[in-house]
């Protein structure tokens, strides 16, 4: 009893949640929350819970139900852009630089389910709320001068035709990688594909290989 009244003595005390780490929580349960059971069906109880806080703080931190979504949407947008930030871009060769996008692209749809499901609810919805994030267009724009300055470079090396609109040429990376994951469940009863990480994978590459093909035209 005496050495285990000196452990308890000897314990460090739990560390305070932070705010941050509070936010980042909640937008997680968010996204997972939203994406699972859409707008509608979706439940500030269960954000808060899954998130470890109370409702309260939760209405601190965001306000009501569909503050916390347009939070939600806008963290979506947020993480792949992150994302696409790590690869490099720069340092790459043109060719390499399109290829490594695609692969990420098509990555990140498949390890984070929420950003497509997301984007499927919202779309529902009629795109009212993403019109209403005032910076909505300013997380999109470090993409969009990222791959500008890929498809200029590769302009003028000679390898990738000139006058590519770096925003319809992600319209083209973006569905080819959307589709199969999007509906991973009725292509694979419709047509008995595989659809595991390794077809998801060659679909990413086959897909790399015609946007090439594109720009090279």
């Amino acid at each position: 009893m005496r050495d285990q009244m000196k452990r308890a003595k000897k314990a460090p005390a739990p560390r305070r949640r932070d705010a941050e780490q509070s936010r980042q929580l909640i937008l997680q349960a968010a996204l997972e929350e939203f994406s699972t059971y859409g707008h509608s069906g979706a439940r500030v109880e269960r954000i808060a819970v899954n998130a470890g806080v109370s409702k309260p703080l939760l209405y601190d931190y965001f306000g009501d139900k569909d503050a916390v979504y347009a939070a939600a949407l806008k963290e979506a947008y947020v993480q792949i852009r992150q994302g696409e930030l790590q690869l490099d871009l720069d340092t790459l060769s043109p060719e390499e630089a399109i290829r490594a996008l695609v692969q990420f692209t098509m990555r990140h749809f498949r390890e984070k389910p929420w950003f497509i499901r997301m984007l499927n609810t919202e779309n529902l919805l009629g795109g009212t709320t993403i019109r209403e994030i005032s910076d909505a267009k300013g997380v999109q724009s470090v993409l969009v001068e990222r791959l500008r300055s890929v498809l200029t470079r590769g302009a003028n090396a000679g390898v990738f035709r000139a006058g590519v609109d770096p925003i319809e040429f992600y319209v083209f990376v973006a569905s080819l990688c959307y589709f199969p994951v999007s509906n991973i469940h009725t292509l694979r009863a419709v047509f008995d594909l595989p659809m595991d990480i390794a077809w998801l994978d060659r679909r990413a590459d086959e897909a790399a290989d015609m946007l090439l093909l594109y720009l090279r035209a």
